[in-house]
């Protein structure tokens, strides 16, 4: 404290309040510099090397750079997945936060810089969700039962990029009926608007059993609106195994290539 009250330096603009100081200069700025415009003192400056402040961007590039390949990006990505259920059911900022940041470093060193150019030998197949950011939380989760008896299975999406079509199929089984097994199945159509981008539109979305269709007849709309596929999608990852999408609804998607059968 004994430093605020030091006579200031030849040239400098004496501030009355030296709390305001603190306010114009954000402690995590990295060049940092006294009021005077002089470079910061030692102790700062071992703190900037010591990481104890710094610039956030920078960490995270330097993050980046513990990574020599997208094999090990991918293996810290499926470690941040386990136990997430795929995000459905939410899950903390932190996660969040930890699996967008792969996420990103991924889609920076994409090896498909023009997906749309490579569906047949990129895209076309069969992929289930390992992540999403769609959630189904509160009074959607209580309406859709999927708090008590209806557990959900796989998420499967099948691509035909010779016709332009996309089967979705989410799973489900229902405990109070004999493990009653069903699943909604979506069909879409998609145009390729761009480079990386498809628009997609919605054909037709089904339930079976029939058993499984009056369960979810009231809410309906409810479950379709969720999995809605309608809008546009950027595809900003792909490679053999992992497929990385955002659409215009802000969700972030996570696919795994996989041999099931939808």
């Amino acid at each position: 404290m004994a430093a605020l009250f030091l006579h200031p330096a030849p040239g400098c603009h004496y501030v009355q309040n030296p709390s305001r100081v603190c306010e114009m200069i954000p402690a995590i700025y990295v060049r940092i510099k006294t009021p005077c415009n002089r470079m910061p003192t030692s102790a700062i400056k071992a703190a900037l090397n010591t990481g104890a402040i710094g610039d956030t961007n920078g960490s995270k590039e330097e993050k980046g750079m513990n990574y020599k390949t997208n094999g090990e990006i991918k293996e810290a990505l499926y470690k941040a997945l386990d136990g997430i259920n795929r995000g459905i059911f939410g899950s903390t900022s932190a996660k969040k936060a930890e699996i967008l940041e792969l996420a990103e470093l991924l889609e920076s060193r994409n090896p498909t810089p023009n997906p749309t150019d490579n569906l047949v030998d990129k895209v076309d197949g069969t992929w289930k969700l390992v992540y999403s950011t769609i959630s189904i939380l509160g009074v959607k989760r209580t309406k859709l039962g999927l708090r008590d008896f209806i557990t959900l299975g796989d998420f499967l999406q099948t691509i035909d990029a010779t016709k332009e079509k996309a089967v979705n199929v989410i799973k489900f089984n229902a405990r109070g009926f004999k493990m009653l097994n069903g699943q909604l199945m979506i069909e879409a159509s998609y145009k390729i608007a761009s480079k990386t981008r498809v628009d997609i539109t919605l054909v037709n979305s089904t339930i079976i059993p029939d058993q499984l269709m009056k369960l979810f007849q009231k809410n309906f709309d409810l479950l379709l609106a969720i999995f809605n596929p309608a809008g546009w999608l950027d595809i900003t990852y792909v490679d053999e195994s992992i497929r990385i999408g955002r659409d215009d609804k802000g969700n972030i998607f996570i696919l795994e290539r996989t041999e099931q059968q939808v």
